[in-house]
């Protein structure tokens, strides 16, 4: 018999569509054309399957963390992912598999999983939105990364119209991303992760954590202790969610760091060698991840940097784009993001790209 954990939930059906900026940690976006509840994969799959008999386009929504939706917002059907709850579905040895619900609270779960002494997503934790969401744009943070710890995930594919269970091997894992996506095609039900036994954390690879543990990198801390150091960095950045904190109405990071091949970088060291080495890491091959915010503060847009209507960078961290009055328009964010991007351009040579899924929108 394997251990279930889970939380009732409540019927589901058709609801008000409002504003969908109630369902986003942006706070920003326009109404639904048709709003639906589903607290269970069969749900999820049904109100799927509903929306395409009406003709309707369909976007999935389950915790708002990584989407920025237009001011006319969407005009299909929403389908709100409630799900809870997750299970030991298999153990072997020292690892266990436990299957998480695609709405199941992402930190909600990290902490469950630190209780129990499981390992493996300890260094995750503080990161708002879903286990579903997870999977979709390889979540990562102080060295650690889903795809390290993900066996398979559940999802319906709706060009064969079938549930099916994806290995961790064809899911296109890669920095910030996924076959899921910018996809339509596929929607996450569920989500197994391979965990280990252990009251130790992995190997600490990440500098900044390392420092704030008193430990090298690459020493293993209690559990406990590599989460609660990991949520006060996060915190320090406005990057845990705090409704009496504007830095945190955010998507958190909103560029990802530009992947360069070596020849880009090169050129980028000499378009800043005024500036010093720019903050750098070895990727996979001959290429090179520099530093995003360190491309955006020394192109001239420092923390809480404003722009129209209230939105601005958060005055924690370079990476966030806030809805600071929580009062702003997409468009005002968007523009906001633009002058960024175009900026950073201008004076490094070097694009970014956003890391949410932009909705209805663009820049």
């Amino acid at each position: 018999m394997s251990d279930v954990y889970a939380e009732p939930t409540t019927a589901t059906g058709p609801t008000d569509p409002g504003t969908l900026a109630r369902y986003t940690t942006l706070r920003l976006g326009g109404p639904a054309g048709r709003l639906e509840i589903a607290d269970d994969a069969a749900g999820i799959v049904r109100k799927v399957q509903e929306a395409e008999a009406r003709e309707q386009a369909v976007l999935v929504l389950a915790g708002g963390s990584n989407v920025v939706i237009g001011d006319q917002g969407f005009p299909g059907t929403v389908v709100l992912v409630r799900s809870r709850g997750f299970e030991v579905v298999a153990t072997d040895g020292d690892t266990l598999t436990v299957r998480v619900a695609a709405g199941e609270p992402w930190d909600e779960l990290v902490a469950a999983t630190v209780e129990r002494g499981w390992a493996g997503l300890e260094c995750l934790s503080g990161i708002p939105g879903s286990a579903g969401a997870t999977p979709i744009q390889n979540v990562g943070a102080y060295g650690q990364e889903v795809a390290e710890t993900i066996v398979a995930v559940e999802a319906y594919d709706r060009t064969h119209r079938e549930v099916v269970r994806i290995p961790a091997a064809d899911c296109g894992f890669a920095y910030r991303g996924s076959v899921f996506k910018y996809s339509d095609r596929w929607v996450v039900l569920s989500v197994d992760f391979r965990l280990t036994r252990s009251p130790l954390s992995g190997p600490v690879r990440y500098a900044e954590l390392a420092r704030a543990l008193g430990v090298e990198v690459g020493d293993r801390v209690p559990l406990a202790d590599a989460r609660a150091t990991v949520r006060k960095l996060r915190a320090g950045k406005g990057m845990v969610l705090d409704a009496a904190d504007p830095d945190t109405w955010s998507v958190g990071s909103f560029f990802t760091n530009p992947v360069l091949d070596r020849e880009a970088y090169e050129l980028l060291r000499e378009r800043a060698a005024d500036l010093g080495e720019p903050p750098h890491w070895p990727g996979a091959g001959d290429v090179v991840k520099v530093s995003a915010a360190w491309l955006i503060d020394k192109a001239g847009f420092g923390k809480g940097y404003a722009g129209p209507e209230g939105v601005a960078i958060s005055t924690k961290h370079t990476l966030a784009l806030t809805n600071r009055s929580g009062t702003a328009s997409t468009a005002a964010l968007v523009t906001l993001a633009r002058e960024i991007r175009d900026g950073v351009h201008a004076r490094f040579g070097v694009p970014l790209h956003p890391e949410p899924v932009l909705v209805n929108c663009t820049i």
